[in-house]
Order: C-alpha cells, then sequence, then structure tokens
C-alpha cells in the first residue's frame, strides 16, 4: 500500500462533497479496474484496491473527519477502524463497493437480486391544454391503453385452481450466476433468469386469458387533476396509473406531458403575465381610461395624462398562481400610444394650429403640405 494522499488517489481536493467523491470513484474505477484494463498491468489491480480503499474511507463522515486529523494513522492504526492485518475494506470488502457503482456486476459475491414480482414500466403520453386552463387548472379525461392485471388469475398468471412453483431453472432465486476468474479472483455476475423473469416462480399451467403473464391489455378512462400553474412542457407523475407488473408486479407509473397553447393576448414569464394595450394619442396626452379584460375580470385601466409608449403598468396578483407557493404573480400592461397614420384636412389643420400653438416646429415636409392644403382649399 503507497503512502499517497487519499484525495489525491481520487484526484479531488479536501473540501470535496460526497456526489464529487462518488463521481471521481466512479471515474476512476472504470479506468483502473484490471477487467476493463484486460490485464495490461497487474499493478493495475493494487491501483484500483487503493482507489477503492480511498473512497471506502472519505466517503465515511466518520472516518474521514479522522483522516482529515490524524492522516493514515487516524483510519489504518490499530483499532482506527480497519481490522489490523485484515481486509482495509472493512466488513463490506469490495463486494459492496461494486454492488454500490457497477449494480453487482463486477464485485465479489454477485448482485442482491431479490426473487419476486417484478413492477411494470412507467408510460407516457401529452396532454394539450389551452392557455387559461393552465393558469387556472382543470381536470382532464384520457383514454389510455396499459396493460392491466389479469381478473381471471388476479394477477398471478396460473389458471384458476393451480398455483405457481418454484423455477427449476434458479431455484427460485430469480437469477442465474456464473463464476469467472480475473486478476482480483473469482468474480459472480448475475442476471435476471429467462425463465421465470426473475421472479423465481414458474407457471406450469399458465392462465388463458392472459398466457401466464398475469396482465393483458386494457382501454381505460383516467381523470387527471391539473394544477393551477403549470407550464408548457410540465409533467405530471401519476404513481401506479402505468402498466401492470409481470405475474402481479405492481403497476409502473403514468407521466402526462403538458403541451399549452400560446394567447393572443397574453404572454408568459416565469408566474408573470405581460399585456400590450393600445392608447389613441389624444387620450394618451389628456389621460382617461381604456377598457381592458385580464384573465378575472373586465376592468378600466385608468390612462395618466402625458402617458408615453413604452409606460407599463402593474397589476398585482393578476399572474400565474404559483405551482409550489402561495399567491400568484402580477400582470405588466405596456402600454402603445398609436400615432394616427391617416388625416383629413381638417385633422391636419387642427393638428398644424396645436404644433403651432406649442412652438412646435414642423418638418419642411409636413409645412409642404400644409401650403398644398390651403391651395387646394382654395381653388375647389
Amino acid at each position: 500500500m503507497t503512502e499517497t494522499d487519499l484525495y489525491e488517489l481520487l484526484g479531488v481536493d479536501r473540501n470535496a462533497t460526497d456526489d464529487e467523491l462518488k463521481r471521481a470513484y466512479r471515474t476512476k474505477a472504470r479506468e483502473h479496474h484490471p477487467d476493463a484494463r484486460h490485464g495490461e498491468d497487474d499493478a493495475d489491480g493494487e491501483h484500483f484496491k487503493e482507489i477503492s480503499l480511498a473512497y471506502e474511507v472519505l466517503s465515511d463522515p466518520e472516518r474521514r473527519a479522522r483522516y482529515d486529523r490524524f492522516g493514515r494513522a487516524g483510519v489504518f492504526g490499530q483499532g482506527a477502524g480497519a481490522p489490523a492485518g485484515g481486509d482495509p475494506f472493512g466488513a463490506g470488502g469490495l463486494g459492496d463497493l461494486f454492488d454500490a457503482f457497477f449494480n453487482g456486476m463486477g464485485g465479489a459475491g454477485g448482485g442482491r437480486h431479490r426473487p419476486g414480482p417484478v413492477p411494470g414500466p412507467d408510460a407516457e403520453m401529452v396532454v394539450g391544454l389551452d392557455f387559461r386552463e393552465a393558469v387556472f387548472g382543470t381536470q382532464r379525461q384520457v383514454d389510455v391503453t396499459t396493460p392491466v392485471h389479469c381478473d381471471t388469475c388476479e394477477g398471478t398468471g396460473a389458471q384458476p385452481g393451480t398455483s405457481a412453483v418454484r423455477c427449476p431453472e434458479c431455484q427460485g432465486a430469480g437469477e442465474l450466476r456464473r463464476v469467472r476468474q480475473s486478476i482480483l479472483g473469482q468474480v459472480i455476475t448475475a442476471v435476471p433468469c429467462n425463465r421465470c423473469q426473475g421472479t423465481g416462480q414458474s407457471i406450469e399451467t399458465p392462465c388463458t386469458d392472459c398466457r401466464g403473464e398475469g396482465r393483458r391489455p386494457e382501454a381505460r378512462t383516467l381523470t387527471v387533476d391539473i394544477p393551477a400553474g403549470v407550464d408548457d412542457g410540465s409533467t405530471l407523475r401519476l404513481a401506479g396509473h402505468g402498466p401492470a407488473g409481470f405475474r402481479g408486479g405492481p403497476n409502473g407509473a403514468l407521466f402526462v406531458h403538458l403541451a399549452v397553447s400560446s394567447d393572443e393576448v397574453f404572454q408568459r414569464s416565469g408566474v408573470d403575465l405581460h399585456a400590450t394595450v393600445h392608447v389613441p394619442m389624444a387620450l394618451a396626452a389628456l389621460g382617461g381610461s381604456v377598457p381592458f379584460d385580464t384573465l378575472d375580470d373586465a376592468r378600466d385601466l385608468s390612462i395618466a395624462g402625458g402617458t408615453q409608449s413604452g409606460t407599463v403598468l402593474s397589476l398585482k396578483g393578476l399572474g400565474v398562481p404559483r405551482l409550489r407557493g402561495r399567491g400568484r404573480g402580477d400582470l405588466f400592461v405596456h402600454i402603445q400610444v398609436d400615432t394616427p397614420t391617416e388625416l383629413d384636412e381638417q385633422q391636419r389643420e387642427l393638428l398644424t394650429a396645436l404644433a403651432g400653438a406649442r412652438a412646435e416646429e414642423l418638418g419642411e415636409a409636413a409645412q409642404h403640405e400644409g401650403l398644398f392644403s390651403k391651395l387646394r382649399s382654395a381653388l375647389s
């Protein structure tokens, strides 16, 4: 065993978090595992042991604290946490580390598969909502077709009056193990038993309705409660509403992805809403009110005299409900002052007179247009 610093072995600093330690160990272990290196260098086996030992010590808060304070003597000395002259990995040994990071596929002792019903897979679907449904929430009836537990055999897969027996292939273990030799000694790998699908039980007389699976397809209608405040791309997880598991296994989950349509008036930014209101030029200058429909009600917006384009009015609490909290966001109304584009002669003269009264200089084109208007009036 070398005296290399345990943090250096994993390539992390002394303030590394548990997640950083775990990621570093996974990377180093895969890189230096003798099986992955195909026996290229016998030293890899020793280096791999050192990496695993470093993680085993630093992932334990108590042993890490002793190491930080006393160094190797604090964790490898007699009575310091590792058996004297024994396995430096403790009672769990390398097998526990392999099980934690490689699912038992490379560690001595194999995996920890437990025979029994296999949970059903998850399913997905997309539900469309309009903008207001997403803001205030709603209920939707959705049709799904997924496997459900067979009523005839009550999900066992066995014909009524019969029962399952211990699988003769795996002897009820639910998995088959293979032993091979490596630089670390015997390595046991385990795979689910194909005959019993990992349940450890064999069906000698399958149910005729489900052909021994314990489940069969069925169309169902579900009521989905959609909470207020969901957004486009939100996903709801309905536990237990997915496909039924094989031979009595629990149902998987149904993931409902929400597709929210856009709105002609409102744009959403988190829990806040934005809308644009067009205000006539004269009203913006003199002040007044304009009608406006919020998502909640119709009201009159008060426009102060001299309001400019770009002015933003804030309506508190009229935005989107907070999905995981109380209250609502705000509604921001952006004012756009509309300048008239088509003026008759009288309107043009009135605006020209207004400009003169305010000592506003008009452009040359506007002055020429005013002169031509007067000539046309005189000749008509």
